[in-house]
């Protein structure tokens, strides 16, 4: 299978806080791949690095074969760095790109606060989201020489959102949808960048069980028919274990185990860290 996203030994070190400890993990092209753990346990950090949000300490991260993001630790961090690994990548030129230039490498995210332009239209949420790959600039604005191009971005936009179910509230406020709606609709807007891999960070956070249920189905449907590769942190256990071909466990910032849903709920570690066990 081919790797769509590889992390090696990445660290992120803020200070002497060791928030992703030498974090080592591959995403299989066509997967649906779960990131979990205890709050505080290093798993949005880990996104944040990935999507250049931060510059890793330490580490390197390959996206289908290229490396995209290698760093090693430098200046005053030299003498406070205490994750592993520090020696791999010095002698390899440093490569730390903003989160807009991973964006058109085709990597998208949703975040755990919903993040929607408040006071745009649902339609114009998703027609935003695409000016990455717009060819127009001010002369060929103003002389209507991007007409074309406006007219087929609308028509993916339409696409989209009846993909995802909010066609017929493309008119409304992105505000006035409700929860469940508008976490679709984050998820549009990061379809509308034309990824070949999705990282979504708690899509079902603040959801009620049977917005949890239709997204667990909605995410399988975007793997399915869009043929995306799909990463994601939840805290939802059922709708980990229903969809993820894998799982990878931190704690403290530490990977502590990986393996398919049945090894991880088995996993002793995994049950004492964060799963817990039921009261008789």
């Amino acid at each position: 299978m081919t790797k769509a996203l590889e992390l090696k030994n990445v660290t992120m070190q803020f200070g002497g806080v060791v928030a992703v400890d030498n974090l080592s993990m591959e995403v299989g092209e066509g997967e649906i791949v779960a990131l979990i753990g205890p709050n505080g346990a290093g798993k949005t950090t880990a996104f944040n690095v990935i999507t250049g949000v931060y510059e890793p300490t330490n580490g390197e991260i390959d996206f289908f074969g290229e490396t995209i993001i290698r760093n090693h630790p430098q200046g005053k961090m030299k003498k406070s760095y205490k994750g592993s690994c520090e020696e791999y990548y010095v002698k390899q030129p440093v490569l730390n790109p903003t989160p807009d230039k991973i964006t058109l490498r085709g990597m998208a995210r949703t975040f755990q606060n919903i993040r929607l332009w408040k006071t745009q239209t649902v339609f114009d949420n998703v027609l935003i989201a695409m000016h990455g790959h717009s060819t127009a600039n001010v002369f060929s604005a103003v002389f209507r020489g991007n007409a074309a191009e406006e007219a087929a971005q609308r028509l993916k936009v339409e696409r989209i959102l009846d993909t995802v179910g909010l066609l017929d509230v493309k008119d409304e406020l992105a505000t006035s949808l409700p929860y469940g709606k508008q976490r679709r609709l984050e998820i549009a807007r990061a379809l509308a960048t034309d990824p070949a891999m999705l990282l979504l960070d708690e899509p079902a956070a603040g959801m009620n069980p049977q917005e949890t249920l239709e997204l667990t189905a909605f995410i399988g449907q975007i793997r399915k028919d869009l043929k995306k590769t799909i990463l994601l942190i939840e805290h939802h256990m059922d709708l980990v274990m229903d969809i993820s071909d894998r799982i990878y466990v931190l704690d403290f910032g530490k990977l502590i185990a990986a393996g398919t849903p049945e090894e991880i709920q088995r996993n002793q570690r995994v049950i004492d860290a964060y799963l817990g066990v039921a009261e008789d």
